[in-house]
């Protein structure tokens, strides 16, 4: 007996589902894969590249569109395509463990990039391979996830191996809980947000010793303003030594770890040197609130590292 097939039927196949819930139902649409993360990224802007089919379903496996009229119930005054994009932007994307797989290790590589071109040795001002980050990064998720077993064990009340229960959880830890801390890439958050999250754990931890690569910034500022004294006292140095006195100038030059070089022409008054990163947006309120739009700093190199 021949078996009829429906002429009607689409087989969706290499398929990544994006659902959303709205009220009792759950809507899906089936997408190409690995086209989802390119369209919310901004990479991919043809929808036909992204969309196997136009169609809202309950359920993509079994071919169940969605009715109009819970459509219109659940997304009142949307048309189905903007429905479709409403799904495609803000639902839930489910992809196979392979998949999942491959947009980890991208994360992954693309994090360890960003760090390794941020991040340099105090002393030669070099910086880490790729491979050496990685491996700091490995020290950190691993003494992460001790500190997670040890938690969970004085929590118990279990004593860890080599010593009695009261001693383990009364010692005093040498890292404070306080500090940063690194326990892998996930996908979830942005590569640049990882990054520094990242970076502040190894600058914490010190697994290998890394500071920021400094930035290269130039500062302008009319000369009539720099000797104007500032309305807030400058903050003092961990050693009690203030960096800045109270003038404009010194101020600026107290944000400035480096000064590369420092003049007057006429009425205008021009500095180039290193700063931290963290202290760059300081800097950039100070000068933006002190100088009334008479002083403006400029970003020449981002992160300035020697080369071999």
């Amino acid at each position: 007996m021949p078996i009829n097939q429906p002429s009607n039927q689409i087989k969706l196949t290499n398929v990544s589902l994006v659902r959303m819930k709205k009220g009792k139902k759950r809507y899906e649409i089936a997408c190409y894969k690995n086209k989802v993360l390119e369209w919310r990224s901004g990479v991919e802007k043809d929808l036909d590249n992204v969309l196997q089919i136009p169609t809202v379903f309950l359920s993509v496996s079994k071919g169940q569109a969605a009715p109009a009229q819970d459509l219109q119930k659940s997304f009142p005054k949307l048309t189905t395509d903007e429905i479709i994009l409403e799904i495609l932007n803000k639902g839930e994307l489910q992809v196979g463990e392979k998949e999942r797989h491959a947009q980890l290790e991208r994360l992954h590589n693309e994090v360890i990039n960003i760090i390794a071109g941020k991040l340099i040795d105090p002393k030669s001002k070099l910086p880490y391979t790729p491979g050496m980050i990685d491996k700091a990064l490995d020290q950190l998720s691993a003494q992460a996830a001790h500190a997670q077993q040890d938690a969970k064990a004085a929590a118990s009340g279990n004593a860890t191996p080599g010593g009695s229960g009261e001693e383990d959880v009364t010692t005093p830890k040498p890292k404070s809980k306080d500090m940063p801390t690194w326990t892998g890439v996930v996908t979830t958050k942005s590569a640049k947000s990882q990054a520094l999250d990242a970076m502040k754990a190894l600058i914490a931890h010190q697994t290998i010793p890394v500071q920021r690569a400094r930035m290269r910034i130039r500062v302008t500022c009319s000369t009539s303003i720099l000797k104007q004294m500032v309305k807030a006292a400058p903050k003092s140095t961990e050693d009690g030594e203030e960096k800045a006195k109270g003038t404009v100038k010194d101020r600026i030059l107290g944000f400035i770890e480096q000064i590369e070089t420092q003049d007057a022409l006429g009425d205008e008054w021009e500095a180039v040197g290193f700063v931290d990163p963290g202290a760059f947006k300081g800097l950039e309120q100070f000068i933006g609130s002190e100088t009334r739009g008479q002083g403006r700093v400029e970003v020449l190199d981002m992160a300035v590292v020697k080369e071999d």
